[in-house]
């Protein structure tokens, strides 16, 4: 009992698609491939990234890591996350697995919600997009506030949360 108790909000999910699906049968059909598309998408994406991050966790040493993305890294820190961050490609569930091996090694806070903000909002293909969209002038615009406000976001979360704190959390008390 205490397993199913931990998926009980899927199974509210399931059992709300099901009764969508029985007042509006097209609706709720379409509702159905859509979330049969997303866990699809997802199953593809996922395996090649746990791979990528188990081996990255084999090859990166702790000492480099903290070294380049510690609390004392400096500009070495907010280069580096820059730079994971715009090279990244795929949806930002994929970066958490990546940013908890960051964590795992020793990277700073500040720098791990400034990857996460910098994937969201200036990676490649987004920038590619809203340049050719939206012009030159509002995607600077919106980039720079962007980063600004990422970074002054990871230093407030390093103020508030330690990082032994961060990785001793479990989430599945909280379903």
């Amino acid at each position: 009992m205490k397993k199913l108790k931990k998926y009980r909000f899927f199974f509210i999910l399931l059992f709300g698609l099901i009764i969508l699906t029985f007042i509006n049968q097209s609706l709720g059909w379409k509702a159905i491939q859509l979330t049969g598309n997303s866990i699809l998408d997802m199953l593809f994406l996922l395996p090649p990234v746990l791979l990528f991050v188990g081996l990255l966790d084999q090859w990166i040493e702790k000492e480099t890591l903290i070294r380049y993305m510690g609390s004392k890294s400096g500009i070495y820190g907010t280069l580096l996350s820059l730079l994971l961050g715009v090279v990244a490609a795929g949806p930002l569930y994929v970066a958490f697995p990546i940013a908890a091996l960051l964590l795992k090694k020793g990277a700073s806070i500040r720098y791990i919600v400034f990857f996460l903000g910098v994937w969201t909002i200036a990676k490649l293909p987004v920038i590619v997009y809203e340049f050719s969209s939206f012009g030159v002038k509002f995607t600077l615009i919106h980039i720079c506030f962007g980063l600004f406000f990422f970074y002054i976001m990871g230093i407030i979360y390093e103020k508030f949360y330690d990082q032994r704190q961060l990785l001793e959390y479990d989430v599945t008390k909280e379903i």
